[in-house]
């Protein structure tokens, strides 16, 4: 059977786009170009030489070939070749292209995000102007990277010539290795100082690299002091962020800080709404969103990759989408809970504080380092069966010492709010990643 390629692609980026935070996927996935299959092989072409060496050495490739697998229902192999540029091409941008269908239409206002979603709109009217920077902060999955794109997409529709540039903390962060490995700092400083509007999503995660944040305080500086617009999302405040520069976190809590907590059942529903919408999914059953809506209630990409699932599940079978389909396609997702292990523990406080695994379980006793290790003792203990002595032996300490710092962290959160939001936080991305 000949295969629909424009078909199977458009569905494997609907699964990866469910799998992946929305910078990866703007960043890594997005920008790909099916060309055709040879001998069961995809021809992807990729846009320049980062985006190449990323996919190829990473999980990201892992990813892309299941999606095609599952899109296609056979063994596709996804093979990344470089786009050819053409000797006398226009100059590129330094930017990131803007995904197209996030726009302030799309994004769906409620009660958790309509601070955010104001600032946003304010900023694409009048860049540079009173918020600024822009802070924007929450989980995974609340809609932080859509309301970036929002303002570039507003800006760039209003002034074409205006230069919009668009980095995951990654991606700047690659840019000032390849400055100092090359010798291109000019470059590297025209290039993100010559912006009209800077946008970096997960900033969080320069937080641990110093030379990494010394570049982005002094761009910082420049920018703002042409009165350039700069907008920024972290998964937490800015205080929050270990190991962040004092002056950086000055800098951020100068400007508008704006969160986005998980949507209420109404958001929920309304967004499942626009999607279907927007996708022309033919739903026969009213109930079927609000069903969805029930069982996954914080974090906006895992609503909206359940959906992908029943259409997937509604295109292999051929029935037509209604409450009995839904619960028989998500029947594994509502009656088997996740169990969380105590990896899960570890890797999630160690994704939260930007800080390594060595660090997690190493005898250093800098507070950077000793109150997520007690966060993550508390939490292990409170998320799993473990006991004391076991979970002693996993972060090699006695397990007295793991009964403290569980007794510690109980108390704490209780007269701290910070503290507690934290552990919350946290929490949350265990029950929904």
């Amino acid at each position: 059977m000949e295969l629909n390629l424009p078909g199977v692609w458009s569905s494997a980026c609907q699964i990866l786009r469910s799998e992946l935070s929305d910078a990866s996927y703007n960043s890594y996935i997005a920008p790909l170009k099916p060309m055709g299959v040879t001998n069961g092989e995809l021809t992807l072409v990729v846009p320049n030489e980062l985006v190449l060496a990323t996919l190829q050495k990473s999980d990201y490739y892992n990813f892309v070939r299941s999606a095609l697998n599952t899109a296609s229902q056979r063994d596709l192999i996804p093979v990344f070749t470089l786009e050819v540029q053409k000797e006398e091409a226009a100059p590129v941008r330094p930017a990131s292209v803007l995904n197209p269908r996030y726009t302030f239409d799309t994004f769906v206002v409620g009660d958790g995000n309509s601070l955010a979603c104001a600032a946003a709109k304010q900023v694409a009217r009048t860049p540079g102007g009173m918020y600024n920077p822009l802070f924007i902060y929450g989980g995974t999955g609340l809609g932080k990277t859509h309301l970036m794109h929002a303002i570039g997409n507003a800006v760039l529709h209003d002034n074409p010539s205006a230069q919009v540039i668009y980095v995951t903390s990654e991606r700047f962060t690659n840019d000032v290795i390849t400055s100092i490995q090359k010798g291109t700092n000019g470059e590297f400083r025209n290039k993100y100082r010559s912006a009209d509007i800077l946008m970096v999503d997960d900033i969080q995660f320069i937080a641990d690299k110093e030379r990494t944040q010394e570049e982005f305080f002094h761009t910082f500086n420049v920018l703002q002091s042409a009165g350039k617009q700069i907008i920024l999302t972290a998964d937490r405040a800015p205080k929050d962020i270990a190991s962040l520069m004092e002056r950086l976190v000055s800098r951020f809590e100068g400007g508008l800080l704006a969160d986005i907590v998980p949507p209420d059942y109404e958001t929920r529903v309304a967004i499942l709404e626009e999607k279907a919408q927007n996708d022309r999914i033919i739903i026969e059953d009213e109930s079927v969103l609000p069903f969805i809506a029930n069982i996954v209630k914080s974090n906006i990409r895992q609503l909206e990759g359940t959906l992908n699932r029943v259409v997937a599940f509604s295109n292999l079978t051929g029935r037509p989408i209604n409450l009995q389909l839904a619960q028989t396609a998500l029947a594994d997702f509502v009656s088997r809970p996740k169990v969380i292990t105590a990896k899960d523990v570890q890797a999630a406080v160690c994704n939260y504080f930007s800080i390594s695994m060595v660090d997690l379980c190493s005898t250093r006793r800098s507070r950077e380092l000793a109150v997520p290790r007690q966060i993550a003792m508390y939490l292990v203990r409170d998320m799993t069966e473990l006991s004391l002595p076991d979970i002693g032996k996993i972060f090699d300490k006695h397990h007295s010492t793991v009964l403290h710092a569980c007794e510690k962290i109980g108390q704490e959160r209780r007269e701290n709010a910070s503290l507690n939001k934290t552990i919350e936080d946290i929490k949350n991305s265990l029950a929904n990643g």
